[in-house]
Parts: C-alpha cells; structure tokens; sequence
C-alpha cells in the first residue's frame, strides 16, 4: 500500500462531509436503521448525536439521492440564518421573526437555485402571507425555464405536481456558546419551523443539533417538549463503525463493497479480515494490549465516532508513508497516540464546556497519580475507588453543572452521561 495523501483521504474518508466529493461519499457511505428515520417525507425530525457521529454526511447523502430523484432541495447553513431575531427580547416576537426569516430564505434559495431570482420577490411572498410553497409554484408557472437543463427541469416538474420541498438545516451549533442567547436563538427556530410546517403543507424540515446543544435547550423552554416525538437520536455500535471502515477500504481497494447490511451479517474477526490489506492485523503493545485484534484496540479508542476512527486512521497512515511502510504498523500507531489523544481530550473539553464549565479541570484531575499507576488495577476504578477521586479533585472548588446548584462525586458522574 502506498500510503500517499491522496490516497489516505480515499481509503479514510474526510474528516468532515462538506469536504468530501459526493460521489465519492456516496459511494461508500453506510446507511444505517437512522438514514431511513431521516431519509422520508415525514414533516419535521431533528437529527441528535455528538460531535463527529456523522449528521452532516447522512444530510449530505439524504439530499443528493433526493436531487437525483428529482425532489428539491435545499441545505440552510448558520451564515443564512445570521443576525434573525437578533435585537429580539419578546419570545413570542422573536418566532414570529424566525417564521418569517426561514420563509424568506427558503424562498430565496429556491429561485436563486434554478436562476430565476427576480426584483420585488420579497414582496411578492409577503402577499402571499409567508405560503412560499404556493409563491414558488405560481414563479415557476409564470417564469420560462426552458433554458435549465434536464434535470432542474425534473426538479421544477416533480416540486409542481408535489408541492414538496426539502430543508435541511445543518451546523446549527457554529459558535455555540451554551449562553441564553444561544438558547433561545435554537428554541425559537424550533418553534418557527414547528409553525411552519403546520402552516405549509408539503415543507419537509431535517435539522442536525449536537447533544449537548439539544440538552440545554430541551431542559430550558418547556415548550421544546412538542418537539420531542420528531427527535431521532444517532449512535453507532463498534461493530457498526467496523463495518463502515471495511466498506471503505473495499471501496478503495476493489470498487465496490457489499451492502451495509450484508457487511453487518459478518462477524467482527472476519470484518477485520478485509482490512490486512492495509493494516496489521495484531496489534503488538503492552498488557491487556499484547498480540490482540488491532480492530479491537482502535474499536476501544474512538468513542463509538466516525470521526475519530478517520481521525486514528489518517494519522497512523501518515506516520506509516513516513516510515515507507506498507502496512499501518503497531509502531506507527503508537507513534501518534499521544497527539490523538491530546486531540479528543481537547474535542470533549470544547463539546462539553458548555454544561460544565469546570470540565477542564475535571478530565486533567482524573489523571492517575503515580501509586495509581504502580497499583495493579491501573486505570480501573471501583465505585468506591472513583467517588474517592472525584472528592479529591473537588477538594478545592465543587463542580457546577448547568441548571444543577452544585454537583456530588455521586451526581457528577450522573450528570456528564446524560
């Protein structure tokens, strides 16, 4: 294997799905049972999963298999929405700004998608009192788009007879802050969608929120909990995230790949089979890590996250074409756990400061000391044993989680799974 730069992002992927060629995502993306939850005509779901779990790429997906069956469209980035509702004290007020600001981008996206943006739209949206699925079909009635070609001619056709419309709003969590503004930015755009998909039939909303961004809004504003049943939370078992590694390297490596769900029939062991191409199968450490399964140490080290797994696998490979090795050695990952390791403690302090602001503290206050190094048990902890830790680190100063006073060594642990 040569492991040039170019081929290291085919065989891993891109670190983010914005990044990657479509077809080339396409091509070995792993639908799992929560892109059929989201790929439908149901009228609102929001899409909850942590940070790097892969809720841009099943949009990304979602929306260019809808385009190629002719449906349209449309992706809503936080540069669109910037400055709704800014100045905006009234709750109620604030929504019905949000309602009117999503309408006006819709509307707008979807003209200026096939050319046809024209002066004095806006106002002519406004007389049809925000309705933008029956203002669009009356502009593509009335405009000539002879000129497109076929397949935004299909689009306009199939949104004509269907009056369906698909919007995705992706990223939402760009510059969170975990801050009340923030807070009741997220809860009234939930609101306003709610509205407007009751007010126009034939709007399709899909909306990504990481966890802790739909946590703190779920437990601020009560009225979030209308949107509950339309909520679809994403995760990934290991043997998951195996079978979506040997899908890409088979891709890479032969052009095609089975489906997501034969590869999920295979057993662990002979899913690792399909990766020796390009990686050692035994991973030679220390201890528990001595001759295993290398597909079980990096099963162990990436959170249940794609992109960790793209992460590990990049930086292994790198350090492998500087080695010329031809295979991703033990030595190359070892070589590269210490700046991985670094990385994900920084991605948890960044995802997380916002419901503990102390979090920093807590992760480097849970470094084994050196008697616990020394100690037989290592890094395991006893119920017992990681209460007596978690009171050491809170000797000084008491942890505070959001909306909760002051936090136990009992009720922290509690706290940072939910």
């Amino acid at each position: 294997m040569n492991f040039s730069e170019e081929n290291i992002a085919a065989i891993f992927g891109h670190e983010a799905a914005e990044d990657e060629d479509i077809d080339r995502l396409r091509s070995y993306y792993f639908k799992g049972k929560v892109y059929s939850q989201m790929a439908n005509d149901l009228p609102i779901r929001v899409l909850v999963g942590h940070k790097g779990i892969g809720k841009s790429a099943l949009f990304q997906v979602a929306m260019s298999e809808q385009s190629q069956e002719g449906k349209l469209t449309l992706l809503i980035k936080p540069d669109d929405i910037a400055g709704i509702g800014e100045n905006e004290t009234d709750f109620l007020k604030l929504i019905r700004e949000w309602k009117s600001g999503i309408s006006e981008i819709i509307a707008r996206k979807a003209l200026v998608s096939f050319g046809l943006l024209y002066d004095g739209w806006r106002g002519k949206l406004n007389e049809y009192g925000g309705q933008f699925i029956d203002f669009l079909q009356t502009t593509f009635r009335a405009k000539d788009h002879a000129n497109l070609d076929q397949s935004k001619q299909a689009i306009i056709k199939d949104f004509l007879k269907s009056g369906k419309i698909y919007v995705y709003l992706d990223d939402l969590d760009r510059g969170w802050q975990g801050n009340k503004t923030d807070i009741r930015k997220i809860s009234a755009l939930l609101n306003a969608v709610r509205d407007i998909a009751s007010e126009n039939k034939g709007v399709v909303f899909r909306i990504s929120l990481r966890s802790d961004v739909y946590y703190l809004v779920r437990t601020s504003d009560e009225s979030t909990d209308k949107i509950e049943g339309s909520v679809v939370w994403y995760s990934w078992s290991n043997h998951e995230i195996l079978a979506l590694l040997v899908k890409r390297v088979d891709q890479f490596l032969h052009g095609k790949s089975k489906s997501a769900e034969e590869l999920m029939q295979l057993s662990q062991p002979v899913l690792a089979g399909h990766l020796n191409d390009v990686i050692e199968p035994v991973f030679n450490g220390k201890g528990k890590w001595e001759k295993i399964p290398t597909y079980r140490m990096m099963m162990s080290l990436i959170r249940k996250r794609p992109r960790d797994l793209v992460k590990l696998c990049t930086l292994a490979a790198k350090h492998a074409s500087s080695q010329n090795h031809e295979l991703i050695e033990t030595d190359d990952f070892n070589r590269i756990f210490e700046e991985y390791s670094q990385g994900r403690l920084q991605d948890t302090i960044n995802e997380y400061r916002s419901e503990l602001p102390d979090i920093e503290r807590l992760l480097f206050g849970m470094k084994a000391s050196r008697l616990e190094k020394k100690a037989s048990e290592g890094y395991v902890y006893t119920t017992s044993t990681l209460l007596d830790k978690i009171k050491n680190i809170q000797q000084n100063n008491k942890f505070n989680f959001y909306g909760i006073a002051q936090l136990t060594p009992k009720t922290l642990p509690l706290s940072c799974t939910k």
